[in-house]
């Protein structure tokens, strides 16, 4: 039979149906909010497992990637072992479903939770706990259920039920708790800094919104549940305490007046079996009764201690705080450190610093993110005196870790005020309890020394509660002893403003707000005196950083300059971090870190970036480097991968001549952009930047040649044209001769005025057959219309290869195009085996679209030889 209930909790709408999937567990539940779904199961065995003395439960919360539409990464391409949030999630459904077993329950037992889709919007955690506790309570397997779940956050003032992860982002707390019909079970979560009446108003909104839900499943257990099977916790012989206690009683109470906790538990050890010899011989063959009621009896005197003497075991009231102790900076190459101690609980926590590229990314259901704090926890064996194989982090160091991590990541810094990756490690190094309230206080201090700018020190601390009958006591600072004997381990971290982080974990069936209240309350002054403790010590943050700690700088770029500074393959990047041994990391929104710890090192790459990424301007001023030396200028280095031409003309107002008697390769100008043409190219200037001489004269354009320009060489106009195919009207019509030096430096064709010569060539076909001068084979010159213009010159060589010229394009059976590639091609158009004129070897030569604009240039081919055009320039 199919079961579907739903109800809504805030403006969610939540379903719970049984009865159509995993009909073969002992129960099993199909719960849906919005798009998300989560199946939950569970199965139990009818016998116990010989020799438990725990509670076999068995929690797994599993994340399928199929449920967000994803393919595992790794070679395998299938899910592994849980990460670490489906381990956390794991916790939060344990947790408040263990105390709600029968007392004495051997009985195996697992919980499944199987995300089956994930509609990134609602969280899939709070339905599986509810899941959890739905499929227990239909199922035959004894539990005092049930409990529901529910998520509670606060945006503008105003609280929410079961938020979506669009909302948790704007709300200034995350609390998840579980409650049942009259009491809340269990409170895990993170704030901004509430005050302790807000904490408990909105745990209070929680438990009211969770009692729709309990009804719903009370209702289906009452329409599908199945009849729970039989059990009833053993009773132990009354003979058997009666005896146990007249040997023991006495030896316990000594033992817990020892202060110290080996000793303490070395005497109960030495007690438990003094009073299995000493009932030997009454009780054969009962000696694990005889230990049972031996941990009973040690049990409920410690208890009877702490409620009738209002004593704790060593010697503490209610309300004080073991003695602390605190050091920092204890070791010398870490970027920070801290050693906490609080009575027999110590730890050592670290700090490192990091680029972006330390951060974790975390791939999940959700959209995958990068994470920049981590927090790691370290229990080994040694801090409890015990010997262990080191493995990795169970689900305890997981957990402590955690919550550790979300007390501290409140008050830290945004990551453009502090753009690190920060990774802290607590090593416990003692434990005699609230060993992860040592983590939090010892890396809210390893932060400061670190130099992090914490917004304000964070210190957490550990209650306890004992509690018979109507009477009960919160107890401050627990230690080991009084979390195991005790009913309550509630976790509160903090400032002295309000709460950064919690969690509660309960063994009793729940709490009542005036506990609630009174835990809290008692938190805070205990907090606040371990807070005076450690501003004692150091209260902001070191002034300096480490110096074995990276500096980092961030630049800002524009995104499409981030090519740029990449490179093709990283070229560039990775040059940049060979040269200055830096760490550079480039963000999509075009933020540059560049970490390194030598101050120079980071300086000399940000000058590299902002040189690769500088914009020249037309009139700026800068000092460039002499790279390359031409005859008819020098081509400057203004910036790194910004080069531009210096022209002879542009070196100084006087007549300058040569190159090298101004500058040479390695040579730092100061020059100013001139000119920057469509394709980028840049000319330069430096002789704007220099006074001009006394008495000098502009020149008209007449003495310049028409150029826009002083002249740069000493032939006259008529020596200028010879050899070249058409005279000096021709040359220069309609063209920027200004730009003729930025034409020299990039030999590229100009691909407009090509198509201009295109459309010359096109209206004088029929002219292709026309006597050509010598120096038409010549690559660079003149093409298209020009062509004609020159044909006339009674001084033309003709081209000795005439004949076996391909024909001019205006044949019928050539090819239209002039860029396929099959076309045939006249031999003045670039062919590589046309004949060259002898100055054509030359490497300088200019090519392309430059052939035309450059025809003045010192190394152009002359009429003749170069030693008359020296000759002549000397005339």
């Amino acid at each position: 039979m199919i079961i579907r209930e739903s109800v809504k909790i805030g403006d969610k709408t939540v379903t719970i149906e049984t009865g159509r999937i995993a009909k073969q567990a002992a129960g099993s539940v199909l719960l849906t909010c919005g798009e998300t779904v989560v199946l939950v199961t569970a199965c139990g065995t009818k016998e116990a497992r010989p020799g438990q003395s725990f509670l076999p439960l068995t929690v797994d919360y599993v994340e399928k990637t199929y449920a967000a539409g994803k393919i595992p990464g790794g070679f395998f391409k299938r899910e592994g072992r849980l990460r670490d949030h489906e381990v956390l999630t794991s916790r939060l459904i344990d947790r408040p479903c263990r105390p709600l077993f029968p007392d004495g329950y051997r009985n195996e037992i697992q919980v499944i939770a199987t995300v089956m889709s994930h509609d990134q919007e609602n969280p899939s955690d709070v339905l599986a706990l509810t899941g959890a506790s739905a499929a227990l309570h239909l199922s035959p397997i004894p539990w005092a259920g049930p409990v529901a779940g529910v998520r509670v956050g606060r945006v503008d003032g105003q609280l929410i039920a079961n938020p979506t992860l669009q909302q948790l982002e704007q709300s200034d707390c995350d609390l998840v708790m579980a409650a049942s019909k009259d009491a809340i079970v269990m409170v895990e979560g993170e704030s901004k800094e509430m005050s302790e009446d807000e904490m408990v108003d909105a745990l209070a909104f929680g438990h009211d919104a969770v009692q729709p839900v309990l009804d719903l499943i009370e209702r289906m257990r009452a329409s599908a549940g199945a009849d729970k099977w039989a059990f009833e916790s053993p009773k132990r012989d009354a003979s058997i305490d009666e005896k146990v206690r007249a040997v023991a009683l006495d030896k316990i109470k000594e033992a817990c007046n020892i202060r110290e906790k080996h000793p303490r538990y070395d005497r109960f050890k030495e007690a438990k079996r003094e009073t299995v010899a000493a009932l030997a011989e009454q009780l054969p063959d009962r000696e694990g009764d005889i230990k049972e009621a031996y941990e009973d009896l040690r049990y409920h005197t410690m208890r009877a201690q702490v409620l009738d003497e209002k004593r704790r075991v060593d010697g503490r009231d209610f309300t004080t705080v073991r003695p602390i102790s605190v050091e920092v900076g204890l070791l010398p190459r870490v970027h920070g450190s801290a050693l906490f101690t609080r009575g027999e609980t110590q730890a050592i926590v670290t700090t490192t610093l990091g680029t972006r590229s330390d951060e974790q990314k975390i791939d999940g259901l959700t959209e995958e993110y990068w994470k920049p704090f981590l927090l790691h926890y370290n229990f080994p064996p040694y801090s409890v005196g015990e010997t262990k194989f080191l493995r990795g982090p169970g689900r305890r160091e997981i957990g402590h870790g955690h919550l550790a991590e979300r007390a501290i990541s409140q008050l830290l810094p945004s990551h453009d005020d502090f753009p690190y990756t920060i990774r802290i490690v607590s090593e416990i190094t003692e434990s005699n309890g609230s060993s992860s309230m040592a983590s939090v206080c010892g890396g809210s201090l390893a932060l400061l020394d670190a130099g992090v700018p914490l917004r304000a020190p964070v210190a957490g601390v550990a209650m306890g509660l004992i509690k018979e009958g109507e009477r009960y006591a919160v107890l401050t600072d627990i230690l080991g002893d009084e979390d195991h004997l005790g009913d309550m381990d509630f976790k509160v971290c903090g400032t002295d403003k309000g709460i950064t982080a919690i969690q509660m974990d309960i063994k009793i069936s729940g709490l009542s707000q005036e506990i609630m209240r009174r835990a809290l309350s008692q938190a805070r002054d205990g907090r606040l005196h371990i807070l005076g403790k450690m501003n004692a010590v150091l209260s902001a943050p070191r002034a300096e950083m480490s110096k074995w700690a990276p500096r980092i700088t961030t630049l800002k770029v524009k995104p499409d300059q981030i090519r740029t500074i990449i490179g093709p393959g990283g070229k560039m990047i990775k040059a940049i971090v060979e040269q200055t041994g830096a760490k550079i990391d480039v963000s999509d929104d075009g933020t540059v870190s560049i970490a390194s710890s030598d101050p120079a090192a980071a300086q000399k790459a940000i000058e590299i970036i902002e040189g690769i990424t500088l914009e020249p301007e037309i009139g700026g001023h800068y000092t460039g480097i002499v790279r390359r030396v031409e005859p008819y200028g020098a081509f400057l280095e203004i910036a790194p991968g910004k080069d531009g031409l210096l022209h002879i003309s542009d070196m100084a107002w006087e007549h300058v001549e040569s190159v090298e008697s101004v500058m040479d390769l390695g040579d730092e100008v100061e020059v100013a952009v001139s000119n920057i043409d469509r394709e980028g190219r840049i000319r330069l200037s430096r002789k704007v930047l220099l006074d001009k001489p006394e008495g000098y004269e502009e020149r008209g354009d007449d003495d310049r040649g028409g150029r826009g320009g002083p002249r740069r060489g000493g032939r006259d106009r008529d020596d200028r044209g010879r050899g070249r195919g058409r005279d000096r009207d021709d040359r220069g019509r309609g063209r920027d001769r200004s730009r003729g030096g930025d034409r020299d430096r990039d030999r590229d064709r100009d691909r407009d005025r090509d198509r201009d010569r295109d459309r010359d060539r096109d209206r004088d076909r029929d002219r292709d057959d026309a006597p050509r001068s010598r120096d038409r084979d010549r690559d660079d010159a003149p093409r298209g219309g020009d062509r004609d213009r020159d044909r006339g010159r009674d001084d033309a060589p003709r081209n000795r290869d005439r004949d076996v010229a391909p024909r001019s394009r205006d044949r019928d059976d050539a090819p239209r195009s002039r860029d396929r590639d099959d076309a045939p091609r006249s031999r003045d158009r670039d062919r590589d085996d046309a004949p060259r004129s002898r100055d054509r070897d030359r490497d300088d030569a200019p090519r392309g679209g430059d052939r035309d604009r450059d025809r003045d240039r010192d190394d152009a081919p002359r009429a003749r030889s170069r030693s008359r055009s020296r000759s002549r320039r000397d005339d």
